[in-house]
């Protein structure tokens, strides 16, 4: 029996074991190594590169867990992605919301004063604001010089009133009053005047053609100072009962401006609105101003030009009277007058 030598048998033992070990051996260290490299690498690229390279790492060497473990990186990578949308709106909102309100405070006057409002106006309402300062304007003219008016005819008036009850006959109040002016010594005058045209007529005619001649000269006397002491007021009774319309008118085009401007900027924002509608409302409140202080103005200088043709009534009524007693004492004889001073009774 032959000796076989050592190196021969394993020659044969390698034969018969074959390559599979060794490549299988071969397979499982270059796979370390890629597993190695991969880890190494891994840091370097952004955050999504290492959700789908970490996948193989955390996979045992056969190829099939590798394909069954890479759905959880990116399951997990995909909620990483609606997180930075979910921040950014946030961050946003405050400048989307914070953008149109310049835009939206641009139309609005810096100035909210009446004056800031009536610059910042529409035309029309700009135009209706200004006849109404100026019917304002006119109410108050008419008062003060009316008023200055008044006072002085009625203090005239009262004077010659005072001087027809103390005379005797008409050409002592005519002779009392003197150069006094007035409709009150106007009626004197114009009495004495209608006398002495129908003087030669006198003693041949009725005294009633006189008296009532002296009658239609001073009922017209009174009723044309009257008259001339009302003038103006008319214009207080139209500012009165026209005034507050016309600031409404200038209200309702100012609101449908504001309704137009909204449209327009499509926006109802309170800020933008309410301009428009306080220029609006300036308009209603110069018709009241101007309104009302004429109709009070107008119902005190009615009771004022009342009582003025009352202090009239009395001193044409005055004058009447004197006519008729110098008509009266010219049938009496020279001879036959008293003296004013005596008195008519206890049979005298």
């Amino acid at each position: 029996m032959s000796v076989v030598p050592k190196s021969h048998l394993y020659r044969k033992q390698l034969r018969v074991a074959g390559p599979g070990p060794l490549v299988t051996t071969i397979a499982a260290l270059m796979l370390m190594t890629t597993n190695a490299v991969a880890q190494v690498e891994a840091p370097a690229p952004e955050a999504p590169a290492p959700a789908q390279q970490t996948a193989p790492a955390l996979a045992p060497p056969s190829a099939a867990p590798t394909t069954q473990q890479t759905p959880p990186p990116v399951q997990d990578a995909t909620p990483a992605e609606p997180a930075a949308p979910s921040v950014t709106p946030i961050e946003q909102a405050p400048a989307a919301t914070g953008a149109p309100s310049p835009e939206a405070r641009a139309d609005i006057p810096h100035n909210l004063s009446p004056w800031g409002m009536f610059m910042a106006a529409d035309w029309v309402v700009k135009a209706v604001m200004i006849g109404l300062a100026i019917a304002s304007l006119l109410t108050w003219t008419i008062w003060i010089a009316k008023t200055l008016e008044l006072m002085g005819a009625r203090t005239r008036a009262k004077r010659v009133l005072k001087i027809i009850q103390g005379a005797h006959t008409l050409p002592e109040a005519l002779e009392t009053t003197g150069s006094r002016g007035g409709p009150a010594a106007l009626m004197l005058r114009a009495a004495t005047e209608e006398v002495e045209l129908s003087e030669a007529a006198l003693d041949y005619a009725h005294t009633d053609g006189v008296k009532e001649r002296v009658s239609s000269v001073l009922s017209r006397i009174e009723a044309y100072s009257g008259r001339r002491m009302a003038r103006g007021t008319g214009i207080l009774a139209s500012i009165g009962s026209v005034g507050p319309f016309v600031g409404l008118f200038g209200t309702v085009w100012g609101i449908m401006n504001s309704f137009i401007g909204i449209s327009q900027s499509n926006t109802t924002n309170l800020a933008v609105v309410a301009p428009g509608i306080a220029e609006a409302l300036l308009a209603t409140a110069l018709g009241l101003v101007a309104a009302i202080p004429a109709v009070i103005i107008y119902n005190a200088f009615a009771r004022s030009v009342t009582g003025y043709r009352q202090l009239l009534a009395d001193a044409a009524s005055g004058v009447e009277r004197l006519v008729s007693r110098d008509l009266d004492f010219r049938k009496v004889p020279p001879g036959g007058r008293r003296p004013a001073s005596m008195s008519l009774v206890a049979g005298e």
